[in-house]
């Protein structure tokens, strides 16, 4: 396994090839694993509990990615079968497996606080120090 730099040991690096055999999507896996946890980990989001979380987001990605290529050479819509009268033309499988991955990678984004809208909320919360009053010298400790 394959330890981001920097991370002081917080998350290893799943083993792609035991999940991807085409090479050129372990190599982006790898390169998405990157991203999404050098940007958690210096958002102060990045704990041992989410690694499974952001595995399958990448795989969602991947996935996606995947789809996302055959749909563009092939169409949305899979032609129907030649020779066959009650054939119909019907949505490609991949074109539904890429909506899916895309919906899974969201959902799983706004969880780990890395979508725009989620940020926010999964921000470190700052303690703020308690402003001085004047009515804290008369009140004494039950004030504070």
């Amino acid at each position: 396994m394959n330890v981001v730099e920097g991370t002081g040991l917080i998350i290893a690096e799943p083993h792609w090839q035991m999940l991807l055999t085409d090479e050129m999507e372990i190599e982006t896996a790898g390169e998405y694993w990157r991203t999404v946890t050098n940007e958690m980990r210096e958002r102060n989001l990045l704990a041992p509990a989410n690694r499974h979380a952001i595995q399958r987001l990448i795989i969602a990605y991947v996935i996606y990615d995947r789809s996302s290529r055959i749909v563009a050479e092939q169409g949305a819509v899979t032609k129907p079968r030649r020779g066959n009268e009650k054939a119909i033309a019907r949505l490609s499988p991949h074109f539904t497996a890429m909506r899916e991955a895309a919906s899974d990678a969201a959902t799983l984004e706004a969880e780990l606080g890395l979508a725009p809208r989620r940020r926010a909320a999964a921000a470190k919360v700052e303690k703020k120090a308690r402003a001085a009053r004047a009515s804290d010298e008369f009140l004494g400790k039950a004030a504070r």
